[in-house]
């Protein structure tokens, strides 16, 4: 591949670990760090090879970029008005997008149907870029039916995010404390006091958190088929800071539902990291660009996708092992 991957927000935590990997498995792919400050975009291109910097303008239709050929556009950073995503469908160019939530969806969705001809758009606004959805999905081979699934996420409280993550989690918050699930099969919004509800670590450890509307809701309803399905996020001291060690992420997945042979199934997973909710999001955003640029299975048809519809669960978690994720099932050791 020739044109290089622009990389909005790429200077930033997910854009430049997000680069790191995609550089890692693919040396000679060329790319392009886009930021508001050009010394810093500078030197994460310097420490990637075969990468370049520019500035950008997200004011800009144009993204105040001098014309040049890209081969997608991945934006880490939240674009309130659009740009990057105009910029792609004005190119043909694919599209991924992971900071407008299941709340600000609405618009990116309409403007990526006005040109739904034009190219791929993944939106990847997840939990972690998609990457809890690809791993819940990757647990559920085992069954045949999937009734239930619940997903509990204990972020450590000294790991928001860098300062586009946190600006992500403020603005979600201030639009609204209710909570999405699906119960018995319709998709309910659940007010505040309803909303609450204990996430539980690994040690069995119960941090105070609540259902949050995620589109991590309708992915795993969907592509479960499961009438039944929570995701919980509580912010607090995770195991391995109260040891006294860096804060890692813990994330709780549960499912419910009929095995293969019949019988009825209930399992638990943890997914942990010891380095917290950064490369997770990393990986999943590079899983969702390798895809769309063609690197792992054809290109995407044009028009509206979602990273479950794209990745397979199954290479997600073989990723997933390589950047030091450890996968347990309740009970049990590591996962094999």
């Amino acid at each position: 591949m020739t044109q290089s991957v622009l990389i909005l927000g790429g200077s930033g935590q997910a854009g430049s670990d997000t680069a790191a990997l995609l550089r890692r498995w693919h040396p000679t792919l060329p790319l392009t760090i886009a930021g508001r400050d050009l010394g810093r975009a500078q030197r994460v291109a310097d420490s990637l090879g075969t990468a370049t910097a520019v500035t950008i303008d997200l004011s800009r239709r144009d993204l105040g970029l001098a014309e040049a050929g890209y081969s997608a556009v991945v934006t880490t950073l939240w674009d309130d008005r659009l740009n990057g995503l105009h910029y792609a469908q004005d190119r043909g160019l694919p599209y991924l997008s992971i900071s407008s939530g299941l709340l600000d969806i609405g618009p990116e969705i309409v403007a990526g149907a006005h040109k739904s001809s034009a190219a791929p758009v993944l939106v990847a606004s997840h939990l972690m870029a998609g990457i809890i959805v690809l791993a819940a999905l990757d647990a559920t081979r085992e069954f045949d039916r999937v009734d239930t699934v619940r997903v509990g996420v204990a972020l450590d409280d000294t790991d928001t995010g860098g300062p586009a993550g946190i600006a992500d989690l403020e603005r979600w918050s201030a639009v609204t404390t209710a909570g999405l699930v699906r119960r018995d099969g319709v998709f309910t919004w659940l007010a505040e006091a309803d909303a609450q509800a204990d996430v539980h670590t690994v040690d069995g450890t119960a941090l105070p958190g609540q259902s949050i509307p995620v589109l991590d809701v309708p992915s795993l309803a969907l592509a479960t088929g499961a009438p039944n399905v929570r995701v919980d996020f509580a912010v607090g001291a995770t195991l391995s800071r109260r040891r006294g060690e860096p804060a890692s992420v813990e994330i709780r997945i549960e499912l419910a539902g009929i095995g293969r042979s019949g019988e009825s199934l209930d399992r638990t997973w943890y997914l942990v990291h010891r380095d917290g909710q950064r490369p997770l999001t990393a990986l999943g955003i590079a899983l969702g660009a390798e895809r769309l640029l063609g690197l792992r299975g054809d290109r995407p048809a044009p028009g509206i996708h979602t990273p479950e519809a794209l990745v397979d669960p199954t290479y997600a978690v073989e990723r997933l092992s390589e950047i030091g994720a450890a996968w347990h099932r309740a009970g049990d050791g590591p996962r094999p």
